[in-house]
């Protein structure tokens, strides 16, 4: 059995639990459970059948086939309380180590490597091959970002990066609990797609400092610092995104008049204009930010989005508006493409 083969179920339970990851709502939580049962049969019968004997990647394949079977089981245990969301939350925290382990077989997988790639370059030789380039310092690294660390950050660098060329940055915050290490998964398909350089830290705390960014920002500040020094940047192209409270942090830390950051987009965020006053934003005139939030979200209602379009419009800055009927607290992978079209896109400049 060739090796696409043997992943195909693989692929097929990844792909499921992202579609139920991206649906989870407290009163779903049922449903999204029945969606994935048709996955579940498949990829056992799947792990029971692979040989991962002498072979790192294929060991790599077979753990990353375990960690999805460990995240159905534990969704399936889900209860169906008010807590439950919460549970749902934990057992999907599975997936971005599956994703880890699967990520190097990229190289001897034509199915992995698309995977890992959106569709429009599926049948782009240009980048299928310079994928395969794979020079120094390229790929994905972590620095200081081991699980259960904090304040540490993991990278993803082009593999066919050319020093004489800029590349745009996408700096990805994790939401409350989470792990940069775990984030970067969420953007890295669109940065491989792209050629962008993604760089996904760890707060220094459980959660980001809302009460005090400046331990937070300065430790951006000096990853993005490291990062520049090693490798070529576009300056005019430094975007800061993140979810929930990272989101909320995207707010706090990249309207500062000290943030490097050109563009913003916040994700299912809370906000409150007295954020403005606290942290003395003088530069949103004309500052690109790139608002996303869901009509369904129950921690942050939608309302708060709202608040923000007109807070931050009334200000001056250059705002887009994202509302997606269906999205509860769930992070939007599709909105992904739609963000980074407009940064990639957009000519404004930093103001100054």
């Amino acid at each position: 059995m060739s090796l696409d083969k043997a992943v195909a179920p693989l692929l097929s339970a990844l792909t499921k639990l992202h579609t139920a990851q991206r649906h989870l709502h407290p009163i779903h939580l049922e449903q999204v459970k029945l969606e994935i049962d048709d996955v579940r049969g498949p990829l056992k019968q799947a792990y029971k059948n692979f040989s991962e004997t002498g072979d790192a990647i294929k060991a790599g394949i077979r753990t990353s086939m375990g960690l999805v079977l460990k995240a159905m089981a534990a969704f399936e245990e889900v209860p169906s309380d008010p807590e439950g969301i919460f549970h749902a939350y934990r057992a999907f925290r599975y997936m971005p180590y599956a994703l880890e382990n699967l990520y190097p077989a990229n190289t001897v997988s034509p199915a992995i490597n698309l995977f890992f790639l959106e569709g429009f370059r599926h049948n782009d030789a240009k980048i299928l091959e310079g994928l395969k380039d794979r020079g120094p310092d390229t790929g994905i690294k972590h620095f200081n970002n081991e699980r259960g660390s904090k304040g540490g950050y993991s990278l993803y660098v082009p593999e066919f990066y050319d020093a004489a060329k800029q590349y745009p940055v996408v700096v990805a915050l994790h939401g409350g609990s989470g792990h940069g290490r775990g984030f970067l998964w969420t953007w890295l398909k669109e940065a491989r797609s792209r050629e962008l350089i993604l760089i996904s830290p760890t707060a220094r705390g459980d959660t980001w400092a809302l009460m005090d960014p400046t331990i937070d920002s300065d430790n951006l500040c000096t990853i993005l610092e490291t990062v520049r020094a090693r490798w070529s940047i576009d300056e005019n192209r430094l975007l800061m995104t993140g979810m929930s409270d990272g989101g909320t942090f995207t707010y706090v830390s990249g309207l500062q008049s000290s943030s490097p950051f050109t563009h913003l987009a916040p994700i299912s965020a809370s906000f409150h204009p007295m954020m403005l006053e606290l942290i003395d934003a003088p530069n949103i005139v004309g500052r690109p930010i790139y608002v996303t939030h869901g009509t369904n979200d129950w921690m942050f209602d939608i309302e708060v989005a709202r608040m923000a379009r007109e807070t931050l419009g009334g200000r001056g800055a250059d705002v887009v508006f994202r509302e997606i009927a269906d999205l509860a607290h769930t992070y939007p992978r599709e909105e992904n493409p739609r963000i980074l079209d407009w940064f990639t896109n957009d000519r404004s400049r930093r103001h100054t």
